[in-house]
């Protein structure tokens, strides 16, 4: 269950970063409470997660997925560019996520 709680935090962590894109520097209202319900969300369910996970391991997948998605989605959503190095670097977040999971012994499975 505590994966579960923390890729619905990764969501609500993705949703609330959007938002603070559309709020236009939290001028907007509505994406401006969408802010600040997300991240309230996706914390506390990281704080959940926390319980089970070790910290450094939760947070280095919560924030490493949370980046690549926001970049897949400033590319797709709001037309921001991304070149051969930031895809590389996104591409070694992936992997070292991938060696977290498949590989420590820090990570209860």
């Amino acid at each position: 269950m505590h994966w579960l709680y923390l890729g619905i935090a990764i969501l609500f962590e993705t949703i609330g970063t959007t938002a603070l894109k559309a709020s236009d520097g939290m001028t907007r209202l509505g994406p401006s409470i969408l802010v600040v319900l997300a991240y309230a969300l996706s914390f506390w369910l990281l704080a959940l997660v926390l319980r089970i996970i070790p910290v450094g391991v939760a947070y280095a997948i919560w924030s490493g997925l949370g980046v690549c998605l926001i970049a897949g989605i400033g590319w797709v959503v709001f037309g921001q560019r991304l070149d051969m190095p930031a895809l590389l670097g996104l591409g070694m977040i992936i992997a070292g996520i991938a060696v977290i999971n498949l590989f420590s012994n820090s990570v209860g499975h």
